[in-house]
């Protein structure tokens, strides 16, 4: 594996971004990133599949939400969002194959107030 030195750069390889911390807008850890997925076409990130609750693996839940709904926050050495646990608790169902549901992910962009990344 290339091992990417990043320092004072805006480019991050995704092997570092998978476990990076999520604060909320109250500086509180509210999870992590586990996975990243990619539009094949574009190439741009889609959704950050968080992990959120848990101990040491056991009980975690996963929520895929929009690329866009993060920023990286240097002072706090992760990714920042505004998403409220309200939210993530009303987001839309999804089934085991909610990538391949555009259904269901016009229902999650809106449910998150962003733009769909395909548009």
């Amino acid at each position: 594996m290339f091992d990417y030195d990043t320092t004072g750069s805006t480019v991050i390889s995704s092997d570092r971004v998978n476990g990076t911390a999520v604060y909320g807008a109250d500086d509180r850890r509210i999870g992590t990133i586990d996975h990243l997925v990619i539009d094949k076409e574009s190439g741009r990130i889609t959704y950050a599949v968080m992990s959120f609750g848990g101990f040491l693996g056991i009980g975690e839940d996963h929520h895929p939400i929009p690329w866009t709904k993060l920023r990286y926050d240097t002072r706090l050495g992760g990714y920042r969002t505004d998403i409220t646990e309200e939210q993530l608790r009303n987001a839309p169902e999804r089934k085991d194959d909610w990538y391949r549901d555009r259904s269901w992910e016009e229902r999650a962009y809106s449910h998150y107030g962003v733009p769909p990344y395909w548009i």
